[in-house]
């Protein structure tokens, strides 16, 4: 389904690069930590990483509303966390990463809490990732950056940009227990804004 939604995008004469020039760890938990521009990041990440079977840390706001992914995100190992309780975003975290921990699952996180509507990233939150790494200590860490998706709806649902090349790139894995939590947290945002930068120089990425 993801690989028809992503192909689906070539009726527009748009189209997604994924790049991965290095090897994903295997029987091992991964967390794979991301910048967000649009809903339409999904489908391709699930395609890119689709022997991996990631699961998705998502506000409960998507779990209704959206065809096929609203249902994946309830009926799949993702999380669905409110952002206006505190209380239960973290216990929902603490639970899945003793799962990602125990069943060496995938996880998607993006720690901007919303995504960027101008393609610039905002500053990176780091309480969910903090708690995953707390939880899943073996973990792999796998910084993406995407870049361009946010244009596919800068008008909005409808309707969709035409001609637009998205470039995901994934970037070298990370050993969570090979620093700190402060520095494992300061290099994978490094990586990502330092991806974006080299993209696009002219804009100004914190």
């Amino acid at each position: 389904m993801n690989i028809l939604l992503t192909w689906s995008l070539c009726f527009l004469f748009s189209r997604v690069k994924f790049i991965n020039k290095h090897p994903i760890p295997k029987n091992a938990p991964i967390i794979i930590v991301s910048n967000h521009q649009s809903t339409y990041d999904i489908p391709p990440m699930y395609k890119g990483f689709r022997k991996s079977f990631p699961n998705f840390v998502s506000k409960k706001e998507l779990g209704k509303g959206i065809p096929s992914v609203s249902y994946n995100l309830r009926h799949g190992d993702n999380v669905l966390i409110d952002r206006n309780d505190p209380r239960q975003a973290i216990s929902t975290l603490v639970k899945f990463g003793q799962k990602v921990e125990e069943n060496k699952l995938t996880a998607v996180i993006f720690p901007e809490g919303t995504r960027s509507k101008t393609g610039v990233p905002k500053s990176f939150r780091e309480s969910g990732l903090k708690m995953l790494v707390k939880k899943a200590p073996s973990t792999y860490i796998i910084p993406l950056s995407i870049n361009n998706s946010w244009r596919l709806v800068r008008k909005g649902s409808f309707p969709l940009g035409v001609g637009i090349k998205v470039t995901m790139e994934a970037h070298e894995p990370i050993k969570a227990d090979s620093m700190s939590f402060e520095a494992l947290f300061e290099k994978t945002e490094h990586t990502i804004n330092e991806a974006l930068i080299k993209l696009n120089p002219a804009k100004e990425i914190s």
